[in-house]
């Protein structure tokens, strides 16, 4: 195997001198440091990146913890391509590791990714609460920003969308075109934004006056055979319902299915909204009428505080992203306009 010496050795200089071009001493000439990668050119010499890392306590990576159960739907393909894309821009590599099912698996993630020497660390954390997010960017020894979770005690630390605030939007659009008898499909349960866009829903209703039936909501898991099994559910209650709002786009698809098979219109039945605006919402028939989050500004705002922080340069708070609703075919007047 072909180790430093021999690269040292190749291009007449000492070890240390390799190890100072390798971690990008600017001390170094351009003389000493074109003479020492052709000889790591000639005898095909890969440096040992976890003992470089150790040296200059650098890897040029940043870690992404995601856990397992968000990976389904466009969504989340968007956030890693996007944030795949905008680290290669920075000159980083991408280091991807699975939060698995638990807050403690996150926690051992992130940890993980802080062993690599990952010069800064991303999380998009599903079981660890706003407290515990906190205490661990605390005690990083690298910066953490937390997406898609609000920090009131770490507000230059996370970047999110103000799920509640646009929620509450899209089901005032309703009640405004005349619908009362608004179903709701919930997302996966735990989640912290289904929850806010179920908190939206329910202060909108308050707001208007109009109570808040439990029979009108249905339980669901993200995933457009969720959306199916929860238009049943409230089909099958025997409720009538001029409008659904499901918390995302897959879901609201699945609904769609649903309620078409069981000779439901859309829109002139039941008017339908969802949330993410996936690429498929516009494609639908009818259209699907839908809240767009912003997750490749979301993500690009994410990189560059996190760079700003890894670069030692000052940051601010963010303040929260606002959603925009996007009004399309499935979305009409309600019986009360």
């Amino acid at each position: 195997m072909i180790t430093m010496l021999d690269v040292a050795n190749k291009a007449g200089v000492s070890k240390a001198t390799v190890s100072r071009v390798l971690a990008g001493n600017s001390y170094v000439s351009k003389t000493t440091r074109d003479r020492v990668f052709k000889a790591i050119e000639e005898t095909g010499y890969r440096p040992n990146l976890l003992a470089r890392n150790l040296a200059t306590s650098k890897s040029q990576s940043i870690g992404l913890m995601v856990s397992n159960t968000l990976y389904n739907g466009p969504y989340f393909t968007e956030l890693l391509f996007q944030t795949a894309t905008l680290t290669e821009s920075y000159g980083r590599q991408l280091v991807l590791v699975d939060g698995k099912h638990s807050a403690e698996e996150e926690r051992q993630a992130i940890e993980f990714l802080l062993d690599l020497r990952c010069d800064g660390i991303i999380v998009y954390p599903r079981f660890l609460n706003a407290d515990e997010l906190t205490a661990i960017i605390e005690s990083s020894p690298k910066p953490i920003i937390a997406v898609n979770r609000q920090l009131e005690n770490s507000p230059q630390h996370c970047v999110y969308a103000d799920h509640q605030q646009y929620s509450f939007n899209a089901v005032s659009h309703l009640i405004n075109s005349g619908h009362r008898d608004i179903a709701f499909i919930r997302g996966l349960a735990g989640s912290p934004s289904a929850d806010s866009r179920f908190r939206g829903y329910k202060i909108a209703l308050e707001k208007y006056g109009i109570d808040y039936r439990e029979q009108y909501i249905a339980e669901g898991g993200w995933t457009p055979r969720s959306g199916i099994d929860a238009a049943k559910t409230l089909l099958d209650r025997g409720i009538t319902f001029s409008a659904l709002v499901a918390s995302n786009d897959d879901m609201a698809l699945g609904a769609a299915n649903h309620l078409h098979a069981m000779g439901k219109r859309i829109p002139q039945d039941v008017s339908l909204i969802g949330f993410d605006d996936i690429s498929m919402a516009s494609y639908f028939i009818p259209s699907l009428s839908t809240v767009r989050v912003p997750v490749a500004e979301m993500i690009e705002t994410t990189l560059k505080q996190l760079v700003d922080m890894m670069d030692g340069k000052p940051i601010d708070a963010l303040q929260p992203f606002p959603g925009e609703l996007i009004i399309r075919d499935s979305l009409g007047p309600g019986p009360y306009a």
